[in-house]
């Protein structure tokens, strides 16, 4: 402070014909402090004997005091007199109440900023479950208080929020350091003076309670002093926010030059000057120490206190006496753009007034020589800009700290914190950021479900449902994937959901082809038997033409039922339902004609009759076309109306795809149905009826098998073609084809074939006639 006013007083281009006088106290304790308070509010005394300096009645502004509970205890009586205080060390964003402490500022940061700083810095490494310790007092307190409100905002939860003094009874001490024992939080936010800290890692030491990551505040975290603690390697690893590190040109050849001389009442000059010389400035003080020359100097001595390589603090004081040098200076020059009332008169500047000072004071704004911006807010408050300090162990064992970092509070929100390239080094030794959750993060594929009655930051993780996924880490829902999506085993991704149909290459679709080629070959085989024996009585008897006919659409349903296996397509899924309804129909309507023809011949047989001529070959041919062609009309109709078409099935099932041909309508697919089913109905009735026809002419009976085997067939395919899910459906309806194929090919050719290769003595016209033995 006196080199900053020095300074001042020598630069010709500040304060012009006006000098800067000082009153300093230096009394320890609360209530010197007020003492000292009072004593420049009731005007100085016979201390400034400079000729040329005018006394003022009252000091113009109040430089300190570093604590906030001291600022905060006299701040509130000087404001009354309308005295500026300005302190280069005072946090507690309680002053920044401008209703309480209207005459405060500081150079120092509020500890709002500091505590929107430490819940960004946890947030920044992931820490949701944290710890937290206050001193006993305002600055504590509040500055607690303030961390949670702006840790809330950040997702962070605070396990528990204890406080206590140096001045408290060992068992308060004592409860803290079992709550700490006893948390899960690996994270302990320390709101604390240097006096406080030390307490508590000295017990913590005690205890052996270690593993834990220390966020301190401003307040202890650049203390040189925590060395000479019990158990400071507790605090090893601790990071906090600091005031950035400051130059002040010509401050060490300034300090340099004290000598006891300059403050003959100082104690703290003379116990300095005493410890470094190791001598005594009063023979009757100490004899065990010779008495000092008077030829000491700082110059060639190394000492902290002539170290300005680390200086934060020391800035704040500097910055605060420039601030009422320009406050005095804008007030003396009488400037129109500082002046709080433009309209009014220039002050006299012979008689200068606090309340003025005062006012000049919310205007300053200037430049210090290292480039720093100086200002004061509404509220008195600085810019906030801190640096990130990590206390780290040097080479020689002392714990020293080093910046890691930096929070500029004047920046945007996103970019206001910055991490240098550093290495930091974590609490217990630890090489890698430590964890602090209250719960294991929910990995993607899982989501958040919060414990009853607990933090928001406790929670449960669930996997994601069948059909759901959650890609983000901590994800507080899982997502539905689009219908032609599901979820991987994983839960943390959709993926397309396989397509399913009876293809060929699976056994169900390969037995199914099996069968329907099986039976291609077994028509082929029974068609040239019948066309290498069709001059024999037998095939002659059993109406060669409509037997060959009866082959050949037999051939053509083994073979349209190989459209029901594969993917289906447009033109596919039309075939399949049409190709089968006509070449039932056309099997059913000769199968028809076979049945009338028999009932007919034996008609004809009786003496008188004269029924054939009506049912002759040509009748016949004529007759299963024309039945057939009725089918072929409804299946055109049904295909302009509606036809089939392929689609997917997203309904059936949840993690698959089933393509499937869709009917169109139904009604096309019964009429099909239905028609062949009338078909089926009058042809067993026919040859129900033939039944009982002599056994040489009978084919009636295998007819009425026949018809029996189709009708039973398609009358339970309805129902399981209803209820077959997906592809299983199309599996149904080609074993409904094969079946009632097989049925008309064994019942109908199978004991033709036995009689024409096994039996040929049976295949002759007297055995056909009925004269055979």
């Amino acid at each position: 402070m006196i080199f900053a006013i020095n300074e001042i007083n020598k630069n010709p281009e500040m304060l012009s014909g006006v000098r800067i006088g000082y009153k300093i106290y230096n009394s320890c304790g609360v209530m010197d402090i007020l003492r000292a308070a009072l004593a420049l509010v009731s005007g100085l005394k016979t201390e400034v004997s400079d000729d040329n300096c005018t006394k003022t009645e009252t000091v113009q502004a109040i430089i300190g005091h570093s604590g906030s509970s001291p600022t905060i205890a006299f701040a509130q009586v000087i404001g009354r007199f309308q005295i500026p205080v300005i302190s280069h060390f005072a946090t507690c964003a309680c002053l920044s109440n401008r209703g309480e402490y209207p005459t405060f500022f500081r150079t120092i940061p509020s500890d709002f900023y500091q505590s929107k700083a430490l819940a960004k810095l946890v947030k920044y490494f992931g820490w949701t479950w944290v710890g937290a310790v206050a001193v006993n007092n305002e600055y504590g307190l509040d500055g607690i208080a303030a961390f949670i409100q702006a840790a809330q905002d950040y997702g962070v939860c605070i396990e528990y929020s204890v406080a206590f003094s140096s001045s408290d009874p060992p068992n308060v001490l004592q409860k803290i350091v079992q709550i700490i024992k006893h948390s899960t939080s690996k994270v302990i936010i320390a709101f604390l003076s240097h006096r406080e800290i030390k307490l508590l890692a000295s017990e913590l030491y005690k205890e052996n309670i270690t593993g834990l990551q220390w966020i301190g505040s401003d307040a202890w975290i650049t203390d040189p002093s925590l060395t000479d603690s019990e158990g400071y390697t507790i605090l090893l690893g601790s990071l906090g926010f600091t005031v950035a590190k400051a130059r002040i040109p010509g401050l060490e050849e300034h300090l340099r030059q004290l000598h006891p001389s300059q403050f003959p009442e100082s104690e703290f000059v003379r116990d300095f000057w005493e410890d470094v010389f190791d001598c005594s400035l009063n023979k009757t003080a100490n004899t065990q120490k010779q008495p000092c020359t008077g030829f000491e100097s700082l110059q060639t001595v190394s000492s902290q206190f002539t170290d300005v390589s680390e200086l934060r603090f020391t800035k704040n004081v500097y910055k605060s006496v420039y601030a009422v040098a320009h406050a005095l200076d804008n007030f003396i020059k009488c400037d129109d753009v500082r002046r709080p009332l433009s309209d009014a008169s220039c002050y006299n500047t012979k008689h200068v007034q606090p309340w003025q000072v005062l006012q000049y004071l919310n205007f300053v704004n200037f430049t210090t020589v290292d480039g720093e911006r100086v200002y004061f807010d509404k509220n008195g408050d600085s810019p906030a800009r801190y640096e990130l300090f990590n206390l780290q162990i040097t080479n020689k064992g002392t714990m020293e700290g080093k910046t890691v970092g930096i929070f500029d509070a004047s920046l945007q929100d996103d970019n206001q914190f910055i991490m240098n390239n550093i290495s930091v080094v974590w609490g217990n030794g630890l090489t890698e950021v430590p964890v602090s959750d209250c719960s294991n993060k929910c990995l993607p594929g899982s989501y958040k479900v919060l414990q009853k009655g607990k933090p928001i930051c406790c929670h449960d993780c669930i996997p994601c449902p069948a059909g759901e996924i959650s890609n983000l880490t901590e994800s507080p829902q899982c997502m539905e994937c689009p219908p032609e999506f599901w979820s991987n085993k994983q839960r943390d991704a959709c993926i397309l959901k396989s397509i399913e149909f009876l293809a060929y290459d699976e056994i169900l679709g390969i037995l199914l082809a099996i069968l329907s080629l099986l039976g291609i070959f077994l028509t082929l085989i029974t068609t040239l038997i019948f066309y290498k024996h069709k001059e024999t009585p037998l095939v002659r008897a059993n109406n060669s033409e409509l037997s060959f006919l009866l082959l050949f659409s037999l051939t053509l349903c083994f073979l349209c039922s190989l459209t029901f296996i594969g993917r289906p397509t447009e033109w596919s899924c039309m075939l399949r339902h049409t190709a089968f309804g006509i070449t039932f129909v056309l099997s059913i309507s000769c199968v028809l004609g076979k049945t009338i023809v028999v009932l007919i011949a034996f008609r004809a047989t009786l003496p008188g009759s004269n029924v054939m001529k009506w049912f002759g070959p040509a009748q016949q041919r004529i007759s299963v076309l024309a039945l057939t062609l009725i089918q072929v009309l409804i299946c055109i109709l049904w295909l302009s109306l509606s036809p089939p078409f392929p689609f997917m099935n997203l309904l059936l099932y949840e993690d698959r795809i089933i393509l499937q041909c869709s009917l169109g309508t139904a009604v096309g697919f019964c009429a099909v149905l239905g028609y062949i089913g009338l078909l089926a109905i009058l042809c067993f009735v026919f040859a129900f009826l033939a039944r009982k026809l002599p056994d040489n002419f009978n084919e009636a009976k295998f007819i009425t098998f026949s018809m029996l085997i189709f009708c039973t067939v398609w009358i339970t395919f309805i129902p399981a073609y209803v209820s077959s899910p997906g592809k299983f459906t199309d599996a149904v309806e080609i074993f409904a084809i094969l079946a009632s194929s097989y049925g008309l090919l064994f019942c109908i050719f199978l004991p033709k074939c036995y009689i024409i290769l096994l039996k040929p003595e049976q295949n002759t016209k007297k055995n056909m006639m009925g004269k055979g033995t």
